[in-house]
């Protein structure tokens, strides 16, 4: 299996004109020879597409789970998280743009093969493995070939992900994946075009597809970003359209904007706009519901949708309390709560622990 930086790339297509196309993503970036997509990191090379960061990342972390945010998900268990460079959407509002925005490639300071990131896994006990900090559909080989080498070392994978992936990408992708943590960005297709450069449309679809064509757990994020985003209707919206196309048991986390990348002139989201926001989300029938970024105990805890119980308290990324059985069932009135579970053996906490991958491996 290749390492090197240069890895033949799938989903493209030659056109009449000479060109190629790039199939991964909705952008649908047509090719001369040595030009990039707009990912940056997808390339024509001769009469082919290459990713050109396979292998090489921007860094390794232990992470607790609840980072990315999953709380449904294994809660309480350590992940090995790890992006590279670039990314297919242009968000004026990135939180991490010094990595997803890099055209520098002399920032994937790592190197590691699938096997390597799967046996460091399991060596560190992480419970699963991270593709994260830039969106790993446009690294899409290196993380499905990742997630193959987990599986055989008992290692899940969790995709954090915008979810702009084309259809055949998609379907290829995701049944690889355990989780997903997908961004909704917005809810209005102005809100996708004039922050992101994208449409909101191909996000929905991917959102469908997860629920009604795979086994992946999910679970939402929304950045809510003051006089953007977070008006009452678009949540409300948001928040119907999550009920009537996904069901009420996908997890939704509504998380807080602060001045970052291109948008340094608004203020970070109020707390108060994530009460009122969550406060909706579940009046329209979400039933679980958190904030993220904040200091909120209310809002980071799993209720029982049975019989209203504290089962899993946070604060922050930090479990103080928890409360269900190892299957993940209430333990008070014995409700199913949807998610992934197993037996709790407490909480790796909200600490951040950088490895060096090539000296692990």
């Amino acid at each position: 299996m290749s390492t090197s930086a240069n890895h033949p790339g799938r989903w493209w297509h030659r056109l009449d004109d000479g060109r190629i196309q790039c199939d991964l993503c909705p952008r649908d970036c047509r090719l001369h020879e040595g030009q990039r997509g707009a990912c940056f990191v997808r390339a024509r090379e001769g009469d082919a597409m290459v990713l050109t960061t396979y292998g090489r990342s921007s860094g390794f972390c232990i992470d607790p789970v609840e980072k990315k945010p999953l709380n449904h998900f294994y809660p309480g268990s350590s992940i090995l998280s790890f992006g590279t460079a670039g990314c297919n959407l242009a968000c004026k509002f990135c939180q991490n743009w010094d990595i997803s925005k890099s055209r520098e490639m002399d920032t994937l300071m790592d190197a590691a093969s699938p096997d390597a990131i799967a046996r460091a896994a399991k060596r560190t006990g992480a419970r699963s493995v991270a593709f994260t900090y830039n969106d790993p559909v446009i690294f899409a080989e290196y993380a499905m070939d990742t997630a193959d080498a987990c599986r055989e070392q008992g290692v899940a994978t969790v995709a954090v992900t915008a979810g702009y992936i084309g259809t055949e990408a998609r379907r290829e992708f995701f049944a690889k994946m355990d989780a997903a943590n997908v961004d909704l960005k917005g809810f209005t297709d102005e809100f996708y075009v004039k922050l992101c450069g994208a449409h909101l449309a191909p996000v929905l679809d991917t959102l469908v597809y997860l629920k009604h064509g795979t086994n992946c757990w999910f679970e939402l994020t929304t950045l809510l970003i003051p006089g953007k985003n977070d008006s009452p209707a678009e949540i409300e919206a948001m928040s119907r359209w999550i009920v009537r196309e996904l069901g009420p048991d996908v997890p939704l986390h509504l998380t807080a904007f602060h001045p970052d990348y291109k948008m340094t002139d608004l203020t970070a989201t109020p707390p108060a706009t994530l009460v009122r926001s969550r406060e909706i989300a579940l009046g329209e029938g979400i039933r679980h519901v958190y904030t993220g970024n904040v200091h909120d105990r209310t809002g980071g805890t799993t209720f029982c949708p049975g019989c209203a119980k504290p089962l899993v308290v946070r604060d922050w990324h930090e479990i103080l309390d928890y409360g269900l059985t190892d299957d993940g069932n209430c333990r008070h009135c014995g409700t199913a709560i949807p998610g992934r579970f197993e037996r709790y053996q407490g909480a790796f906490g909200s600490r951040r622990i950088p490895i060096r991958m090539n000296a692990a491996a």
